[in-house]
């Protein structure tokens, strides 16, 4: 899943961003407030992590805006302001849930999770399982099958595929696979992609009468029979 995370403290953000990306979701950071909402407003996201003390536009603003432009995003609030005062403030403004400094990022991911499936119906909790070519990615369990068979993914691995069957039957390239899975925007040169490729093409297609992850010669991978 993609998550947006506004977090002014360097320390903090890199924390939070690299549990998120261990856990193996997409993650973009915004480190003030104005550009946080200028991404919440235009971007697709499942969910924001937002600090509450911002500079440029403080979090409950942030907050109250989106919501009065009707922006129905999942968002978890961050503040070291912990007292009932300041919780109920957060919660009418339009979060979600609302979680103290310091914590553990494990309390962070589980709330998370929690915010994204209450927030979803059951028409948006259909369109988490996608499916191509026989193969089925629930992107709430995090469970990946073919033919009922279930296949084991690391986290890297899961998002890799979870982006190809958002494209399947079209050709992704290699920028676009380090942009929306390696958070790369330039091209480090490396044989990253092709060893991640050849592991899931390994676990997806092994076993299986016809193969459904392609090699595009001199364009990019297509996950389609």
């Amino acid at each position: 899943m993609r998550i947006l995370l506004v977090e002014d403290d360097t320390h903090t953000a890199a924390f939070i961003a690299k549990g998120l990306r261990e856990d193996g979701h997409a993650v973009d950071h915004a480190s003030d407030g104005k550009q946080g909402l200028f991404l919440a407003s235009t971007e697709p996201y499942d969910a924001l992590v937002l600090d509450r003390m911002l500079p440029g536009l403080d979090g409950i603003t942030l907050l109250r805006t989106l919501r009065g432009a009707g922006n129905p995003l999942p968002i978890l609030l961050l503040t070291a302001l912990g007292d009932t005062d300041h919780r109920v403030e957060g919660l009418r403004a339009g979060a979600d849930d609302y979680l103290v400094k310091p914590f553990a990022f494990a309390e962070l991911s589980a709330r998370l999770d929690g915010i994204i499936k209450r927030n979803r119906g059951s028409s948006e909790r259909e369109a988490t399982r996608l499916q191509a070519a026989g193969l089925e990615l629930d992107l709430l369990s995090r469970e990946a099958r073919r033919e009922g068979r279930r296949i084991e993914l690391q986290p890297r691995e899961f998002r890799l595929l979870e982006y190809l069957l958002r494209h399947a039957g079209q050709v992704v390239t290699r920028t676009m696979l380090l942009e929306a899975v390696w958070d790369y925007h330039f091209d480090p040169q490396t044989n990253v992609i092709d060893v991640h490729i050849s592991r899931l093409r390994q676990k997806i297609d092994h076993g299986f009468e016809k193969p459904i992850l392609h090699t595009v010669r001199g364009a990019g991978y297509r996950l389609g029979e």
